[in-house]
This record gives C-alpha cells, structure tokens and sequence, in this order.
C-alpha cells in the first residue's frame, strides 16, 4: 500500500473546509494569501489545484468575488463567502468536529 497516496486523499478530503476556513476568517481573501495560509499550516497547496477549486465552490454559488484594483499590476480577485456558503460551511465545520472527535476518541483507545 502506498502511503503517499493514503496521505494526499486524507488532505483533499479537507481541502475544501481549509479553504473555505480561511475566507471565512479573512473575509474578502487573495488566492495567493489562501496559498500561504495553507503553507503556513503545513497543508501545501498548487495554484493549479487552488484555483479550479475556487472556480468550482464560486460555480456552487458558495463563493463571489470582486476585481480589486492593484498599483503593482493587473487588478486581483478577491473572494468571499455567500449566504449560501455560509451556511454550507458551518454544515461543514459540524461534520468536521464529529468526525474530529471520533478519531481523537478511537486513536486514543489504543
């Protein structure tokens, strides 16, 4: 078995709910502050893999952004949640602290 794969699935299943974490506590957020965020936290994250998935959340309605304009370049999307992702995210952090304390608590009996 492979752990490298066993690994990366565990960080995708909650690459979502990372993300959708840190617009929540940043409110209007920079794709590339998400990405360092991440790296902060050790959950090392591609711009290639960023980016689709915020497409993908905006497409779920989950997500909006606004052009921003920058004095050093191109104007910057900056994304925020909606009512809707909101609501989709406190679902989320619900799910993650059950299953959070179920592993804790079957890690732990060992």
């Amino acid at each position: 078995m492979d752990i490298q794969n066993t690994q990366s699935q565990m960080r995708k299943g909650v690459l979502e709910f990372c993300i959708l974490s840190v617009i929540k506590q940043g409110g209007e957020v920079y794709p590339g502050d998400i990405a360092t965020k991440m790296k902060d936290a050790n959950l090392h994250i591609l711009e290639g893999t960023l980016y689709p998935l915020l497409t993908r959340l905006k497409n779920a309605e989950l997500l909006t952004y606004k052009w921003v304009e920058s004095l050093s370049g191109p104007p910057r999307k900056y994304f925020s949640l909606t009512e809707q992702g909101k609501t989709f995210y406190k679902e989320l952090e619900s799910t993650w602290k059950e299953m959070a304390d179920a592993v804790e608590l079957l890690t732990n009996q060992l």
